[in-house]
């Protein structure tokens, strides 16, 4: 009798097929993380970075905003507040300009990616331990990846995540506990997020406490001292009380609460992980139980706090989901080549952008204040601060900038941008004349919500004398009182011509953000420029928006005017 041979066994990937899998996950994380440099806090960290360096000493008090130093105090502890804001970052805004003076902007942006891909890579590592699956710990690191995409800015806030990571990292395996105090000391030095390091020790503290393991204890109670090591101290508590008391903080967008009833990558995590701990309520750890509560509290309260589920949301996920599928091996591995593909195909064209997006700001601006020696006050917009220290210091100094050091001046910003007195106040022209404004630098919408800076309109009425429009480009407009030698003002209408250069090219780069075109057909109708105000009604219409009936039934309107 023939003897039958017993059946093969079901076929595994070879064990390279993991490490190129991880390969191509770090590279798709990599191109995720790197769009180009676009957010407008960047400048003044990279200024302060070089000041530091080439004074040795931190920027107090405030070098680059000439209305900081007789800002009157809108809250006992501004000062405090003010302090704060000027030294916590300190190191970090060192290695951003220490990087860029290396490799420039195209360095900077690969830091940042490295950061946030070293972020992933500690949450799947940390996903691994708990449930010990490749396929589950990569998942994990995919679903932190979507939650950083947002947070892909170039900020000192990304040490924080770092940072956070990894010491959920050491005290998860228990192993290089003595990293922790030499961690913190360089975290608190770095950004005021540290803080949230010590809820981590604090609750795997509690742990450690249960089951007698005293050398975590001892290590983290090290690393909590030494973060006081730092130019603030202790006060971080003190400063978010502050922050959350301010009317300027009040209105960031950043600070804002999440919409926790949208369905996003953002509740999917939070709910889906709130639900495994409830479904596995006797199995999980008092780690995980603290965690939860205390990050979830954080994040429903901010929307830059978010990035705290992304980071624990997805090792409980992986640690308590009930059912573990059995599926050929080569099945995850197919899944996941696939759902790179698809992460390629879909974000290439913002993959390794390694610049600067100076389209968004005032280079031509800033160009002719130094080329003609403009050296009186200027008012310039709040999300233009940033750049114009970068470019005009030490030569120019600003009046407002992303740093929000001053309550009190960001509430005459907003009448003077908005052209409004409160409550029978100062009108925006008295305003510019108390600060001795001699040249305005200004953008004319905010682009999230769409509002027009009522300012430009009123500046481009040509019954107002006093300022003369002296330069005009897509980004910026520079008006001021005495136009500089040899050069010949500009017909003021021309900031109307501004306002459209200028959403148009915001429209073609950000053409989600379209509603500066809706705001433009309300300016034109206030002007009586039917033309015009069907042009931009009906580009805000081909754009991606929000259902508006009434814009598109005025627009009907205008397409048919006789019906």
């Amino acid at each position: 009798m023939t003897k039958l041979l017993p059946p093969p066994p079901p076929a595994t990937p070879s064990c390279w097929y993991p490490a190129i899998l991880l390969a191509l996950a770090a590279v798709l994380w990599m191109g995720w993380f790197s769009p180009e440099i676009s957010d407008s806090d960047f400048w003044w960290h990279l200024k302060t970075g070089q000041y530091i360096i080439e004074n040795h000493a931190l920027p107090v008090p405030d070098p680059f905003n000439f209305t900081t130093a007789t800002a009157a105090s809108a809250y006992p502890n501004e000062p405090l507040t003010r302090h704060f804001n000027l030294t916590h970052e300190w190191l970090a805004q060192v290695a951003f300009y220490l990087v860029w003076r290396a490799a420039g902007f195209g360095g900077v942006v690969l830091f940042r990616a490295f950061l946030l891909s070293a972020f992933c890579g500690l949450v799947g590592l940390v996903a691994y331990r708990r449930c010990l699956s490749y396929y589950w710990a990569l998942a994990a690191a995919f679903a932190a990846a979507t939650m950083a995409m947002p947070f892909a800015l170039d900020r000192p806030y990304l040490i924080t995540f770092l940072f956070l990571a990894a010491t959920l990292a050491i005290l998860e395996f228990n192993r290089w506990l003595w990293l922790l105090p030499p961690l913190f000391l360089v975290w608190a030095n770095s950004h005021g997020g540290f803080f949230l390091g010590w809820v981590v020790v604090g609750a795997y503290g509690a742990e450690a406490l249960l089951s007698r393991h005293r050398a975590a204890l001892w290590w983290s109670a090290a690393a909590v001292l030494i973060s006081g090591l730092n130019p603030n101290g202790f006060r971080i508590p003190l400063i978010l009380i502050y922050y959350r008391s301010s009317y300027l903080t009040s209105r960031l967008q950043e600070w804002a609460r999440p919409r926790w009833w949208v369905v996003n990558e953002f509740t999917v995590l939070l709910f889906g992980a709130a639900l495994l701990l409830l479904w596995a309520r006797r199995r999980v750890r008092l780690a995980d139980w603290l965690l939860f509560a205390a990050f979830a509290a954080a994040a429903l309260t901010a929307q830059r706090n978010i990035i705290l589920i992304g980071l624990l949301a997805p090792i409980l996920i992986a640690s308590y989901f009930p059912w573990r599928p059995s599926l050929p091996p080569m099945v995850p591995f197919a899944a996941a080549l696939v759902l790179m593909g698809g992460g390629i195909a879909a974000s290439a064209g913002s993959f390794f952008q390694l610049r600067a997006a100076e389209w968004k700001y005032p280079a031509g601006a800033a160009h002719f204040l130094l080329q003609h020696h403009v050296s009186g006050p200027i008012f310039n917009t709040y999300e233009y601060g940033g750049y114009l220290i970068w470019r005009l210091w030490p030569a120019q100094r600003v009046f407002i900038d992303g740093r929000s050091l001053s309550e009190s001046v960001f509430q005459d910003y907003g009448r003077i941008l908005y052209n409004h007195d409160e409550n029978g106040g100062k009108t925006a022209q008295q305003l510019l004349d108390q600060y001795g404004i001699q040249a305005i630098v200004m953008n004319t919408f905010e682009y999230t919500e769409g509002l027009v800076y009522l300012l430009a309109p009123a500046l481009a009425d040509p019954q107002q004398t006093e300022w003369k429009l002296v330069y005009s480009d897509a980004a910026a407009i520079v008006l001021m009182r005495q136009p500089p030698p040899g050069v010949q003002p500009l017909d003021s209408l021309r900031i109307l011509n501004h306002m459209e250069d200028e959403c148009e090219l915001h429209l073609e780069h950000e053409p989600q953000l379209s509603r500066c075109a809706r705001s433009l057909a309300q300016v034109f109708t206030q002007v009586g420029d039917s033309a015009r105000v069907r042009r931009w009604l009906g580009i805000y219409l081909s754009h991606p928006h929000a259902a508006d009936p009434a814009a598109e039934s005025a627009y009907q309107r205008l397409l048919n005017p006789g019906r």
